[in-house]
This record gives C-alpha cells, structure tokens and sequence, in this order.
C-alpha cells in the first residue's frame, strides 16, 4: 500500500485527471487543481465514502480544520493573494474535498467565483513542479 492510502480509499477520477499529488498530510491527500489562472489546493480526505464534512467522526472533522487553516495559512503567504476562498461543495465530484483558492483584486473573474469562468489553463509540468515545492516549503 502506498504511504498516506487508506485501506478502501479511491480518489475520484474526476479530482485525479484535475490535479495534481502534492504530499499527504495526517488526514488528507494534498493535491493542486492543475490551472495555473489561481494558486489553487485541493484537501481530499483519505476516508471512503465520506461526502459531507458530518459524515466524519468528530477527531476526523477536527482535523480537517487544522488541515485546512494550515494549508490556506501557506497559500496566501506563498501567493501574496488578498483573499483566500475555502469552499467544499461536492455538486458535481460527491467525494469529500475542500478547495483553497488564493485570489486577489484583478485576477480572472474578480470578485466571482472561479467555477464556470473560462476554460482552464493547465500548469507547465516546470512551473507545476515550482510551485508544488514553494508549497511544501512553506507547510
């Protein structure tokens, strides 16, 4: 078994051909959203058939927390950005995975949201590769 997989886990194709493996984390696989227009994260945690943020024990909702002030807390100082956007919506992908966007004034779809705005701009593999390890940097 790979180190961070747990048993009965499978990531969403979807997430899978969207982004990118970072590094796991306690809970979570880190990954980052392959679309260079936002400095953009993605948590996914590692429990199946979780959906919903209360479908998991409380030790594990509290550790998503942490998780997630502690990867928008490296976002936005390795982005500069004005604002950090945290959402978990699951319309679209079920599974659970909370998204971190870094946004500022001026960025494409300013003050929207970044769904449905335009068509995604992937990643050089180089630049893809640097901002993974000013990331991993930073956490």
């Amino acid at each position: 078994m790979l180190p961070g997989l747990k048993a009965g886990f499978t990531l969403d194709a979807r997430l899978e051909a969207d982004s990118e493996q970072l590094m796991w984390l306690g809970l979570c696989e880190l990954r980052v959203m392959n679309d260079r227009r936002w400095p953009w994260l993605l948590l996914v945690p590692q429990r199946p058939g979780a959906e919903e943020i209360h479908d998991m024990t409380p030790l594990d909702q509290a550790m998503l927390t942490f998780e997630t002030n502690m990867v928008a807390q490296a976002l936005k100082k390795v982005s500069g950005c004005t604002k950090i956007n945290t959402g978990a919506l699951g319309n679209i992908v079920r599974q659970l995975h909370v998204h971190i966007i870094a946004r500022s004034e001026g960025d494409p779809g300013w003050p929207g949201p970044v769904w449905g705005h335009g068509l995604r701009e992937p990643y050089e593999p180089s630049d893809l590769r640097r901002f993974a390890e000013t990331i991993r940097a930073a956490l």
